[in-house]
This record gives C-alpha cells, sequence and structure tokens, in this order.
C-alpha cells in the first residue's frame, strides 16, 4: 500500500468493507435482500424486488450474479459496505478484484450441498488476501440439510487451502436467509439476522488506512451511467477527496494516463449511489471525470508516483471468433450489422470487463473474443443480441500455452453429484473426454460425488449430454484447475448434419417424409435459406435435404391416401449449446430474434473446394 511503515495506519472505526462469497445458487443475493430490509434500507411500504442486486435482465433470467455490486447498510451508526459477488468462476475476473475492496468475508455454504468448486475457487483467493472469514451454513431448514457435516467439509477446504490458524479460527453461524434469520446454534432462537449484523461489527476489522497521506485509490470496477458518464468504483486507501478536485492517474508501472477533476464524487447507500461533498479513506467509492483511465489503475492526487498494488487477473482460456452477417437473412432482424458497429461494441465492453481480451484480424472483419469460459462468452453473446446486434460466431475454441516446445492445455476441475446408478456412464464419457478421476465417494441419499481433472477442451458442450445421460438429476460444476501438457486428440460430434438445399419456408409434409433422416431442429413454417442446418443426420455424414417439398396436389379423392402428419417436436438449444454444437466448419448466426445453425459456406461446391483445401493442407 505504501513504500513508508505500517505504523502510519490507523482505523477508520466507523467502517466496515466484506465482501460475501459462495458457490453459485447457494443463497448470497437472497441473504443481502434480506440484510437490507431488516437493517431499515427500505420504506415499510416500499416495493421491493426479489433479489434487488441481481440488476440485469440476465442475472434475473439465470439466478445468477455476473457483475460485482457493492452496497451499503448502517447499523449501530456503523457504515457496512456489502459486497455481492459473483459465484461463476466465468467470472472469476470479477471476484478477484472484489476482494482486494474488502477487509473480511462472509463465506455461505448450503446446508445441503456443502463446499462445491466454485467455493473453493473465491475462497483460496481471499484466503491468499489475508481475510478472515465468518463461516454461515445456509438453507439449514433444507429437509436434505446436514449441517455438522458440511461444517467439517468446511473445515477441510480451509485445511487444503492452506489457511492460518487464526484464519481456521472461524465463527460460524447457522442461517434462513429466505426467512430472514440466522443463529450462533442449531437450536438456538431462530427471529432476525442482528446475530451476523453484530457478529460482523465484532469479527471484521475496521479498514486500516492513512488519512494524513495525500488521497489516492485503486479503481476496482468500471461502468457507465447514462447521466454522468463512466463511473470508477474503489476503494479509497489513503487521505480525503473533495468534488471537483484535481486528480491524476497512474498505470501499474506508474505512467501516467491522464489528469482530471472529480466531477462527481457518489458513495453507495443501499442499492443506490448517493452525491456527496468529501469522502475519507477506507470507504467504498464512485467517481466520474476521468474519460481513459480503468480498472487496476491508482487514481489520486496529482503529487502521487507510485501505483497501489493490484491482483493480477488470471488470463483467459477461450476464445471465439465473431464475424459479420453474411447469411441470406442478414439485416432483417437487427439494426447494427456492420463490423465498425459490432468492433466498437467490442472495443467498450473489453474496457469495462478486464476477464475479456479482443484480437482483430489484418482487415478488422474478425474479431477473437477471449474469456474465462463458455458461460462468460454465452453471455456476453446473448447481451449483444438483446442490444440488436447480429453476427455469425464460431465454435469456442481452447487457448494453448507455448512452454519451450512443450504444449500446455487448460484443464478444469469437475465436481459432479449424481444419482449411482448413472455413475458408469458419467465415468465412461468422462474418460472419452480424456478426464483423469481424482476421487469419487458416496455423498448420502443414494447420490455419489465424483471429482475429475479435465481438459477444458473435452467439456465445451458436455453439460446438454450430461444432462440427457443423467436424466436431468445430474449437477455438473467446472472451475479452472491449471495448464498441463497436451491430451491428446478428443472425438468430436459423431453425427453430420441436415442441410437446407433450397431458400423458402420449410413445410410440415416436407419434414414428416425427413423425419427417420434424423432428429430436426425446426419446425413448420421457419423460415430457411440454402445451407442452414435444419437438423442432426442419424449417420456420420452431411446430407442435403428439401424441407420445402409440399404434397402433390390431384383432383383425385380416394379414402386412406391422407396420412395424418404427426411431427416429432424438434430439439431446442440454447445459446451456449448451440455455440458448443457447431464443428469447425459450420457458424451460429445471432439475431435479436432467432439462433440459427449454418455451414460456413453455403453452396456445396464451395464446401467441397473448403474440404480439399483442407486435405491438402495436412
Amino acid at each position: 500500500m505504501s513504500t513508508e511503515t505500517a505504523s502510519n495506519l490507523v482505523p477508520a472505526e466507523g467502517l466496515r468493507n466484506i465482501a460475501i462469497i459462495a458457490h453459485v445458487d447457494h443463497g448470497k443475493t437472497t441473504l443481502i435482500d434480506t440484510i437490507m430490509k431488516q437493517s431499515g434500507m427500505f420504506r415499510d411500504n416500499q416495493a421491493v424486488d426479489e433479489r434487488v442486486m441481481d440488476s440485469g435482465d440476465l442475472e434475473k433470467e439465470r439466478g445468477i450474479t455476473i457483475l460485482a455490486k457493492p452496497t451499503s447498510i448502517t447499523w449501530k451508526d456503523i457504515r457496512i459496505n456489502i459486497i455481492d459477488t459473483p459465484g461463476h468462476a466465468d467470472f472469476g475476473g470479477e471476484v478477484e478484484r472484489v476482494l482486494d475492496m474488502a477487509d473480511g468475508v462472509i463465506l455461505l455454504t448450503d446446508a445441503a450441498e456443502g463446499p462445491m468448486p466454485q467455493t473453493k475457487f473465491v475462497l483460496g483467493k481471499a484466503l491468499a488476501q489475508g481475510l478472515r472469514p465468518i463461516v454461515i451454513i445456509n438453507k439449514v431448514d433444507r429437509p436434505d440439510g446436514r449441517a455438522d457435516e458440511v461444517v467439517d467439509e468446511v473445515f477441510d477446504l480451509f485445511v487444503s487451502l492452506d489457511a492460518t490458524s487464526e484464519q481456521l479460527d472461524f465463527p460460524i453461524m447457522y442461517a434462513s436467509g429466505r426467512d430472514g434469520w440466522c443463529a450462533a446454534e442449531l437450536d438456538d432462537p431462530r427471529e432476525n439476522l442482528t446475530p451476523l449484523l453484530d457478529l460482523v461489527l465484532k469479527h471484521v476489522s475496521p479498514p486500516m488506512v492513512e488519512p494524513d497521506k495525500p488521497f489516492a485509490m485503486l479503481a476496482t470496477l468500471l461502468d457507465s451511467d447514462p447521466y454522468i458518464g463512466r463511473c470508477l468504483t474503489g476503494r479509497v486507501l489513503q487521505g480525503t477527496a473533495r468534488i471537483n478536485a484535481a486528480v491524476k492517474s497512474i498505470d501499474l508501472d506508474g505512467n501516467q494516463i491522464e489528469t482530471g477533476r472529480l466531477t462527481k464524487l457518489l458513495r453507495f447507500e443501499g442499492t443506490k449511489r448517493v452525491p456527496v461533498e468529501e469522502v475519507q479513506a477506507g470507504d467504498l467509492i464512485c467517481i466520474a471525470g476521468l474519460t481513459k483511465t480503468s480498472v487496476a489503475d491508482t487514481i489520486g492526487d496529482p503529487g502521487i508516483t507510485e501505483a497501489l498494488a493490484s491482483t493480477p487477473i488470471d488470463p483467459p482460456t477461450m476464445s471465439v471468433n465473431l464475424t459479420v452477417n453474411d447469411s441470406p437473412f442478414a439485416g432483417q432482424e437487427g439494426k447494427k450489422v456492420t463490423s465498425t458497429v459490432i468492433r466498437q461494441r467490442l472495443l467498450d465492453e473489453v474496457e469495462t470487463n478486464v476477464a475479456i481480451t479482443f484480437a482483430e484480424s489484418e482487415n478488422r472483419d474478425a474479431f477473437e473474443i477471449g474469456g474465462r469460459g463458455e458461460l462468460q462468452l454465452g453471455v456476453l453473446i446473448e447481451t449483444m443480441r438483446r442490444e440488436g446486434f447480429e453476427m455469425n460466431v464460431s465454435r469456442p475454441k481452447v487457448l494453448f500455452r507455448m512452454e519451450g516446445t512443450e504444449k500446455l492445455e487448460p484443464v478444469e476441475e469437475v465436481t459432479i453429484d449424481v444419482d449411482e446408478e448413472y455413475s458408469s456412464t458419467v465415468v465412461d464419457s468422462m474418460n472419452r473426454r480424456k478426464a483423469k478421476m481424482v476421487d469419487m465417494r458416496a455423498a448420502g441419499a443414494g447420490k455419489t460425488r465424483m471429482v475429475f481433472h479435465a481438459p477444458s477442451r473435452g467439456l465445451i458442450g458436455y453439460q446438454s449430454n450430461f444432462l440427457t445421460q443423467t436424466r436431468g438429476t445430474g449437477v455438473l460444476n467446472r472451475v479452472f484447475h491449471s495448464y498441463q501438457p497436451y491430451s491428446g486428440d478428443i472425438p468430436g460430434r459423431r453425427n453430420g448434419a441436415l442441410i437446407a438445399s433450397e431458400t423458402g419456408t420449410a413445410v410440415a409434409f416436407a419434414l414428416f417424409n425427413l423425419q427417420d433422416r434424423g432428429a430436426m431442429f425446426i419446425e413448420p413454417q421457419t423460415p430457411v435459406y440454402q445451407g442452414m442446418i435444419v437438423g442432426e443426420h442419424s449417420r456420420d455424414n452431411d446430407l442435403e435435404i428439401n424441407v420445402l417439398k409440399g404434397k402433390k396436389l390431384t383432383n383425385m379423392r380416394a379414402s386412406g391416401t391422407d396420412e395424418a402428419v404427426t411431427l416429432v417436436t424438434p430439439r431446442r438449444m440454447s445459446l451456449e449449446d448451440m455455440m458448443a454444437y457447431v464443428e469447425y466448419d459450420e457458424l451460429l448466426e445471432v439475431t435479436p430474434t432467432s439462433l440459427r445453425l449454418r455451414k460456413r459456406y453455403l453452396l456445396e461446391h464451395e464446401r467441397k473446394k473448403f474440404r480439399r483445401e483442407l486435405e491438402d493442407q495436412k
């Protein structure tokens, strides 16, 4: 924090900064909702959404937190800044930086599921930064809850992550975030969250700051506000800042980025950002007035010369290529279709999301976007289509590393919970994907928990297969583990594609007669074009079919000649499923209202030429 001795540090007594970390769906956001209601942040008659911290449309729909967000409550005259963090490892870029703003963490664990891979991922980052956790066993009222066993599992997890003896001496509380109570013992009265808030004041240290030094803060989150422009959120590590004060920003190497004035200073109160005249060291604030400064930069008094320490971001492990939509239906559904607007949108994304990387081809018509996983890339593409963009998306590919002459690939730790009857099927499937089993044990209630180390390549598109194999009852969680030597070829999709041979509207009679060729992706009256993939062939080769061919009409009527047209329900796939489904010679066409699979080359003779060129290269 400073080159001077730590003796200059004093506690900011009226403040506490705490992050809530947990695996996805263990109840973080719901708990924060209840804390805010019980601490008096909302009026008694105020209408409040469920999961108020999940403000984005995609967050509400998917029930996951994508962006880290601070909020603030006042409890017994002390401001408690609470940061809701994402539970998905795909959004780990958010988690690492956010922990820099916290002085303590609440680790939330489901009383039935226990610690999961993302719990391990986020907790490991928190322990490495020296934070002391409070452990909450949530959802203890679940019928399959096993609170005492989960406490033991959490302790084992701390030990495996090299927690210090001080960190191992963590307080434990039992809670139901949904019902709004927390207790130190399972048989204590279950009234409200007061015991938890009191424990936060007692267990979490106030931020240690240097109030007499020149103002300096580390930019941790970046977003844009329609009224005040670019907002940089971070924690004031030293000094005091006032509105309209002159500041400069420097990067990690100490190079000056820009100078400017603090046109707006905002503090968090509840879910709102409230303008203030002055901010003190230790507080979490949001500033406006700087146009080039980004995440991990230091903002401070014009006299500062040294950058504040920042956590390095893990590199991306997967990428997709985005190109302009060149299908016959291009521009019919979206307004933003040119490479210029797509490029600018991606550059804006990279500016606010440091876990995403951007590269472009020489003629700027193809863009490679790198991220942590399929989910993160899928969320970006889904967000863009809702904004009116059209584009073609390639199959995700993993990003390899070279160490000398050895090729390394990203490997993930996969934790799978399945009913015992499906365990052998899952093990066989994971083995084909070059996964190595590192643990397998009974998890109670007829369930088996298995842990694998599997190459990211083999997991692309596995989620939907896994749900089919386990009849929808299995739970699969994955988190980045390490880079390891390349493990050889992994077989891809076995079946070929059914390709539309003409452009027009699909007819029920044609689809009925083609059903024995394979599974269909479209239904009657779907517009199709030549080269569009309309189904999966039952064999391993591609097949062109005519889905426009209606029934021949005659003026003869005879009983028994009209068969009832009964169609099998077409296969539905999500955006991430489709991204994983496409092969190297195929693309996913994304528009605001449609998702279509297509061949990279729409005409058969162009596809043959492409295949010949590939064979010549081999």
